[in-house]
């Protein structure tokens, strides 16, 4: 690590050409990177990156070298001799912790990374830095990406360029054209995530691979936008990401990147992360981010409606429960709850008071022996009849267990709503991920006809109540005042046409006998 002087740290970058930067915020760091006991890694991915591998490998300071456990260069299919300059260098320099690697088919920036950083994984380490093959990231100052996080300061440590630190992007040549791509694509990926980052599209950076290994590569992208799907993935899961100042430096390296390409892949990767999130679309990068059902609590959505006919102080049994979303929030209010659901475990199962496992098409005969006759205040149907090959079997299977004065909420999709009318009338029908023409319904009902269907089971309707749109998915903080003018504007449409402007029918009803 340097240490503290009053004249600039210089180095040579990899066309032999020299920078000079203060070292002003070295002196800030007082931990010796010596001390660190941790098992490093430094994982640096290359590509035709003959005439700059060996320079940026002699730029590793020695202290760095002596710390870190192994320094893994994975050549992704290069077309040159930047493979066999790999092999060439660890031999001639005696460097027994360089690990060369040559794909044999070309994998791509993300893949490359994702190689890597699986090979880490598996091998147990602890944190691994991201250094590119072709010299354009300083590796002088590569203690201060691994020391925040060997002092469990943050997950994920990035160098930005767009601190001013070490002069900022202009004095190591960045190109206008890319730093005002970069500022605002960096605007619009922290408005859009909910991050205050410098920059988001700088190639260096350390992380913690216990982090890592609770990230899904499985279905990110190989693309070089690949850097920004690693953010939004350690954003979501709530890992913390802090940035460190780097030097620019831009030279005579050949440069893989189409701009435009890499900016709508960036913008198309966000927008796929937000409507995924949002359970509106499930885009596969982002699938285990996907909620089939989302819990609802808006003013008259049908977890509000229900939350309220639900009342305090129940015995309940939730078929149909899921991941326990809404068990977890009836449960608030003093209610006792079981749930029944074909999970193995669902992630909210602290909710219930017992869980049981079942497959629903069958009924309740895998589990009702285990539970209780004539003891449930209230059971639950919600957004579950639809999905099930035969419903009236279930639907009867519950009129043994509910108390004399007790009732079922049960909730089903309009299929006669407006969408899905002017959909009609154009020729589609087209399923989606959820909603009323969720890909997974097997039947689909209107307002009457759910009226008929729970009639024909030997129960009698006590009241129904109607849905309106789930206008809350689209709500932001800037359009929330709007939002909630049109709700009550639709809620009032709504209560006038139900058949027409309903989204779900909510019926409350008893046995006949």
């Amino acid at each position: 690590m340097a240490k503290k002087s009053s004249t600039p740290l210089r180095f040579t970058t990899s066309n032999g050409s020299q920078l000079s930067i203060t070292d002003s915020f070295f002196q800030h760091n007082k931990f010796p990177i010596e001390q660190i006991n941790k098992r490093i890694g430094i994982l640096i991915v290359a590509y035709n990156a003959v005439t700059t591998l060996a320079k940026v490998l002699d730029r590793i300071p020695q202290d760095v070298w002596e710390v870190v456990e192994e320094v893994i260069i994975l050549d992704d299919a290069s077309k040159d001799a930047t493979h066999e300059l790999a092999i060439g260098y660890k031999v001639l320099r005696g460097r027994e912790k360089l690990t060369v690697i040559k794909h044999k088919e070309n994998l791509g920036y993300g893949g490359n990374q994702k190689a890597g950083y699986r090979y880490f994984i598996e091998k147990g380490f602890d944190i691994v830095v991201l250094l590119h093959g072709d010299g354009q990231y300083a590796p002088e100052i590569m203690s201060q990406l691994i020391l925040p996080l060997a002092q469990s300061q943050a997950e994920a440590v990035f160098g930005s360029r767009m601190m001013n630190e070490y002069g900022g992007p202009f004095k190591g040549g960045m190109p206008i054209y890319k730093y005002m791509g970069n500022r605002i694509l960096t605007y619009l990926e922290n408005r859009l995530i909910g991050l205050n980052l410098t920059e988001f599209h700088s190639g260096y950076r350390a992380y913690s691979i216990e982090a890592l290994r609770q990230i899904d590569f499985t279905k990110m992208t190989n693309d070089f936008h690949f850097d920004t799907e690693i953010i939004i993935k350690l954003q979501h899961q709530g890992f913390r990401i802090i940035e460190t100042p780097i030097p620019t430096y831009y030279g005579d390296e050949i440069c893989y990147v189409n701009g435009l390409r890499y900016a709508r892949n960036v913008i198309r990767s966000v927008l796929r992360y937000k409507l995924t999130a949002r359970s509106m679309e499930c885009y596969p990068e982002y699938e285990e981010y996907f909620n089939h059902y989302p819990l609802k609590q808006d003013e008259n959505s049908s977890h509000e409606l229900i939350m309220n006919l639900v009342g305090k102080n129940k015995y309940i049994l939730d078929i149909g429960c899921g991941e326990g979303y809404f068990a977890k929030e009836i449960a608030k209010k003093d209610n006792r709850v079981i749930g029944v659901d074909i999970l193995s475990q669902p992630k909210n199962i602290s909710a219930f008071e017992h869980y049981l496992k079942a497959d629903l098409n069958n009924g309740l005969k895998e589990v009702k022996d285990t539970l209780e006759l004539r003891a449930f205040d209230v059971i639950l149907l919600l957004d579950i009849l639809e999905h099930l090959v035969n419903p009236g079997n279930l639907l009867k299977d519950c009129e043994d267990l509910l108390k004399p004065n007790g009732n079922i909420l049960i909730s089903l999709p309009n299929v006669a709503n407006i969408t899905v009318r002017l959909a009609l009338l154009f020729g589609k029908f087209n399923y989606s991920q959820r909603g009323i023409l969720d890909k997974t319904h097997l039947r689909f009902y209107t307002r009457g006809s759910g009226c008929r269907f729970i009639e024909e089971m030997g129960y009698k309707i006590i009241d129904q109540k109607v849905t309106i749109l789930p206008l809350e998915l689209f709500k932001t903080p800037k359009n929330s005042f709007i939002l909630r003018i049109f709700t009550r504007l639709l809620t009032l449409i709504t209560w006038f046409l139900p058949d027409l402007f309903g989204y779900q029918n909510i019926y409350i009803v008893h046995p006949n006998n």
